[in-house]
């Protein structure tokens, strides 16, 4: 993992909830303590993922629709002219 580990109090937690999770998707993790003992930590999902050993299959992964807001049924826009000739050396 990237970056410096911060930090923070449960009460600092809730009312800055939404910079501790920018700071834990850039790669830096977010200790929680209370009442000074550490409880728990916010990492990237990712992070948590290659941690956790979880492993997502091809199909599951498209099955998930990661690429929903993509028209895959848009027409391709290509040049239409006939492939160049090149020669190959004996």
């Amino acid at each position: 993992m990237k970056g410096a580990t911060v930090h923070w109090q449960v009460q600092e937690v809730k009312q800055r909830f939404s910079e501790v999770l920018r700071a834990a998707e850039a790669g830096e993790p977010q200790i929680v303590t209370k009442h000074g003992a550490e409880v728990a930590v916010i990492i990237d999902i990712a992070e948590y993922r290659r941690l956790h050993g979880d492993h997502v299959g091809l199909m599951d992964y498209l099955r998930a629709d990661p690429v929903d807001d993509v028209d895959l049924d848009a027409e391709i826009d290509r040049p239409r002219q006939p492939p160049r000739h090149i020669e190959l050396a004996d």
